[in-house]
C-alpha cells in the first residue's frame, strides 16, 4: 500500500466500491490522486468529486503517512495481496484495515468468541476453557477484546501460547477497555490489533456494531458462550450468518437470563456447542485443510502455574463439581454411586481432606465453610 492509496482510503465518504472503482479504472493510487478534475467527475458524482477534492488540498500526503511507521502502525487495503482473504468476500467488506502486530493468516483455522460483557461464572468458565482449547491446537482466536466472554477466551487462547486477534471499535492505537491493557499488550506479541477506525479514533457506542461485522468476517465459525435476548452479540451472528460462517450456541439453564440468547439461538437453528473437546472434533471434520494447517502448542494452565496431577479419588470428587457452590452433604450423595462403581469404597469419610487437597491443587475452591465449587 502507497501513500497515495492511504490518502484515497482517508477521503471521507466515498465508501468501498467507490474507492474500489477508482483504483480500477486510474490504475495506482497516485494516478488518482494526480488526475483531472474533469476525469475524476466521469466517475464520481458531485458530492463525492467535492469530498476528495477538498481531502487532495487539505491532506498532507507525506505527513499523514509517517504518522503510521511513527505508531508501527500498518495499513492494508484491498488493492494489497496482504488484505484478508476472509474479508474480501463479505457483504460491505471494508476498503482498508489497520493493524499493529499481525493479521490472521488464512490458512490457518479462525474461531470468533464473543458473549456478554457482564458475564456468569458458568460463561467465564466456558469461554477460558475453550480459548484454552483453541490456543493450545494453534486454531486462531478472534474476538473485540471487550470485557467479559471476549477478552476471558483471548486472554485463556494467550495462556496456552496461542495466538488471539481482536478487532477494536476505535483506533489500534487506543486500548479500550483499559482494564485490558495486559491483554492489549500480549496481542501484539501473541497475535494482532485490528480496526477499520484511523488511528486516534475513540470509542463510541455506534462506532461498535459495525466492526462486529470484521470479527464474524475474519474467522470459519462463530462461538456465542452467553448472551442476553436483546443483546448486541446477536448482531454478530446476523453478520456471521449473511457471510455464510457456522454459528455455534453454548446451551445455558432456562432461569439464566445471560443464557436466554443462546438457547434461542439452539431453537432457531444453531450448532450446540457441547464441550470444547466435541467442539474441537466438529472443527476437524469440518475445516480439514485448514485444521491441519494449525501448530498445536504445549499449553499451560490459565494462570500459568504447574498444577500437580490429581489422584484417582481426587479425579472422582473433582467431577462431582460444579460452577455453583455446593455443600458438602450434596457432594457426597452425588458420588455414592460412583465412588462404588469404581471400587472406592473407603474414602467417603475423608472427602473434606480431599476436597482441600483440590483446593490446594487450584481446581476447585471453598466458598465459605462446608460449600466447594469448580475454581475457575
Amino acid at each position: 500500500m502507497d501513500k497515495y492509496t492511504y490518502w484515497l482510503a482517508n477521503v471521507r465518504g466515498l465508501g468501498t466500491a467507490a474507492r474500489e472503482q477508482l483504483l480500477e479504472t486510474f490504475g495506482t493510487g497516485a494516478a488518482v490522486y494526480e488526475a483531472a478534475e474533469k476525469k475524476l467527475a466521469a466517475a464520481l458524482d458531485k458530492n463525492r468529486l467535492e469530498k476528495l477534492l477538498r481531502t487532495r488540498k487539505n491532506w498532507d500526503v507525506d505527513r499523514e503517512y509517517a504518522r503510521l511507521s511513527e505508531k508501527q502502525i500498518s495499513f492494508v487495503c484491498t488493492a494489497d495481496a496482504e488484505y484478508p482473504e476472509r474479508l474480501r468476500h463479505i457483504p460491505d467488506h471494508p476498503f482498508g484495515i489497520y493493524y499493529k502486530g499481525r493479521l490472521p493468516q488464512p490458512r490457518k483455522l479462525a474461531v470468533a468468541v464473543v458473549g456478554a460483557r457482564e458475564c456468569s461464572e458458568y460463561g467465564h468458565f466456558v469461554a477460558a476453557q475453550l480459548g484454552r482449547e483453541l490456543g493450545a491446537a494453534g486454531v486462531q482466536v478472534i474476538s473485540g477484546m471487550a470485557r467479559g466472554i471476549d477478552g476471558i477466551s483471548q486472554l485463556a487462547a494467550l495462556d496456552a501460547e496461542g495466538e488471539s486477534y481482536a478487532v477494536l471499535g476505535n483506533g489500534v492505537d487506543i486500548c479500550y477497555p483499559k482494564g485490558n491493557k495486559p491483554i492489549y499488550d500480549r496481542l501484539l506479541v501473541q497475535g494482532g490489533i485490528l480496526s477499520t477506525y484511523p488511528p486516534g479514533t475513540s470509542p463510541k457506542p455506534q462506532l461498535f456494531p459495525p466492526r462486529n461485522r470484521i470479527v464474524s468476517g475474519l474467522a470459519d465459525v462463530l462461538v456465542v458462550v452467553e448472551a442476553r435476548q436483546k443483546s448486541g452479540t446477536l448482531i454478530t451472528v446476523d453478520m456471521a450468518l449473511e457471510q455464510g460462517r457456522e454459528v455455534y450456541a453454548v446451551p445455558g439453564r432456562i432461569t439464566d437470563r445471560l443464557s436466554d440468547g443462546c438457547n434461542k439461538l439452539v431453537k432457531d437453528g444453531a450448532l450446540v456447542f457441547l464441550s470444547p473437546r466435541d467442539f474441537m472434533e466438529g472443527l476437524r471434520q469440518s475445516f480439514p485443510e485448514k485444521f491441519a494447517c494449525c501448530v498445536p502448542r504445549q499449553a499451560s494452565s490459565p494462570d500459568g502455574r504447574v498444577r500437580p496431577p490429581l489422584t484417582p479419588e481426587e479425579a472422582v470428587v473433582l467431577e462431582a463439581l460444579d460452577l455453583y457452590p455446593q455443600p458438602m452433604e450434596r457432594i457426597r450423595e452425588q458420588l455414592q454411586i460412583k465412588l462404588t462403581e469404581r471400587g472406592f469404597r473407603t474414602f467417603s469419610n475423608n472427602l473434606l481432606t480431599i476436597l482441600m487437597h483440590l483446593c490446594l491443587k487450584g481446581v476447585a475452591k471453598q466458598n465459605s465453610p462446608g460449600w466447594f465449587s469448580l475454581d475457575i
